[in-house]
């Protein structure tokens, strides 16, 4: 059940309506059922995943409280670890193992090691499982107390509107909301569903507009020169920000509706001035995972230290994004790129200064830099194999040729969303929030916008039904 489809708009009308009319006592198990209906709209058997992990750690959290016992809490957040990285890994990871095995065993001239499992990736299994985890690290390291409501617990591990792609919520954040009894608030509402509105624009508009473009590039690279490979490559920068961020603005939305607050999960990461500003933009939700659970957990130090964490953990950010060696790639070069930008940021600052280069330029000059660093890195995002990687490095090396443009109006049609985009992000750098803007226009202009955003939907938008490019991690 998509969130550009017909049938989550009824289904979320239906769960919204239910949920205003039934007493608050009675809301969480409306909205867990409700929450289990949307899952199993994909794969019903998997939902055994989700009772599995929620089981798991509502178990080792209630344990976790009743001892004092240093050693006993290790234990006990070993087995949250183990169980939920298990099945992530089993799931996830095991074909990708397997594989590499086999294929060093063959060289070894050894028959197939690993037995292969064949079973279908469960939507969403990396977003609730870093979800679950987090809760039991904050347990073991006292940040939290447990969650002793059963079903509380289950709302916060499968709330449907951000379950398969985030944002990564905190329990701390989110378990406290719950037993808040919310009344029906009509501007609530309609920012939430302005919120929506946006996302769609950006999903429907911009991302399956460029989808068409860049498919047809990356899906047979041999057949295209570098012209096409550099033009597909900067379509899908914008394509897969403006895909991951209009499902954060429908999830963030939809939970706005029900009286719900999500973490923001991007904040105009292309207007970036280094590698670092923009991790702090970009999925925000997973890179302050990384950084809470991950990078700290790695010790303090040195340079020479900041640099091995930053590589460490865009390292396991790039495994959790695929199994493949192009993640891998991808993640290690922005670990690289982080700690090159870290350990030179006061020496480029110096050079400004001395310089005397002026502030608008400096920042023109860093973004420009920084987004090209960036589009280049989604070369490894996006191609479907190491060989097509290599083949379009290759391919720059070459006479260019001319660019691939398909028969219909793709890009341009894109571009007309783009140029709102653009629009609308500048807009919000210099005057804040967009919509706190819009509202203090008048009442035919606030309408006339979100018309205009609706109608673009209407006239330019790709009703293919395409799924959101992070459903597949």
């Amino acid at each position: 059940m998509l969130f550009h489809s017909v049938d989550f708009w009824a289904f979320f009308a239906l769960v919204v309506t239910l949920h205003f009319l039934l007493p608050h006592a009675a809301r969480w198990v409306l909205l867990l059922l409700a929450s289990y209906f949307f899952y199993m709209s994909w794969n019903a058997a998997y939902l055994i995943l989700i009772l599995l992990s929620t089981g798991v750690d509502y178990v080792v959290g209630l344990r976790m409280a009743a001892t004092s016992a240093q050693r006993a809490r290790r234990r006990l957040l070993a087995v949250s670890l183990t169980a939920n990285l298990g099945l992530l890994f089993v799931f996830k990871y095991w074909g990708f193992f397997g594989s590499n095995v086999n294929a060093l065993a063959g060289l070894l001239g050894m028959g197939e090691v690993v037995p292969r499992l064949d079973v279908l990736l469960p939507v969403g299994i990396s977003f609730y499982t870093f979800q679950t985890l987090s809760y039991t690290i904050d347990l073991y390291r006292g940040v939290i107390g447990p969650e002793r409501h059963l079903g509380r617990f289950a709302l916060y591990v499968a709330f449907f509107p951000q379950l398969v792609a985030g944002p990564i919520e905190r329990a701390r954040a989110f378990l406290p909301q719950i037993p808040v009894a919310k009344r029906f608030d009509y501007d609530r509402m309609c920012s939430g569903l302005q919120l929506m509105l946006w996302g769609l624009f950006k999903k429907v508009v911009i991302a399956d507009r460029l989808a068409l473009y860049v498919d047809a590039v990356y899906g047979n690279v041999p057949q295209h020169s570098a012209a096409s490979y550099l033009l597909a490559t900067y379509a899908f920068a914008f394509q897969i920000y403006c895909d991951f961020s209009g499902y954060s603005d429908l999830a963030i939305g939809g939970a706005r509706v029900l009286g719900f607050d999500l973490m923001k999960n991007f904040s105009r990461p292309f207007l970036s001035m280094n590698v670092l500003e923009f991790w702090r933009r970009w999925h925000i939700s997973l890179s302050t995972w990384l950084r809470d659970y991950l990078y700290y957990s790695l010790g303090r130090g040195d340079n020479w230290v900041i640099m091995r964490n930053l590589t460490i953990t865009m390292f396991l950010g790039g495994l959790w994004h695929g199994a493949s060696w192009s993640f891998v790639l991808w993640g290690l070069l922005h670990g690289v790129l982080l700690a090159a930008s870290a350990s030179t940021l006061a020496a480029r600052d110096g050079i400004y200064r001395r310089l005397g280069v002026p502030s608008w330029l400096r920042r023109t000059i860093a973004v420009v830099i920084t987004f090209h660093l960036i589009a280049i890195t989604w070369i490894f995002f996006r191609a479907e194999s190491i060989g097509d990687v290599w083949t379009i490095f290759a391919a720059f090396a070459q006479p260019w040729g001319e660019p691939f443009i398909d028969s219909g109006r793709t890009l341009l049609h894109a571009s007309w969303g783009l140029s709102v985009l653009a629009v609308a992000h500048l807009v919000q750098e210099r005057h804040g929030s967009g919509r706190a803007l819009i509202g203090k226009q008048p009442l035919p202009v606030r309408w006339g916008i979100w018309y205009f955003l609706m109608f673009s939907i209407v006239l330019f938008g790709v009703d293919s039904g395409s799924q959101f490019i992070y459903f597949q991690f």
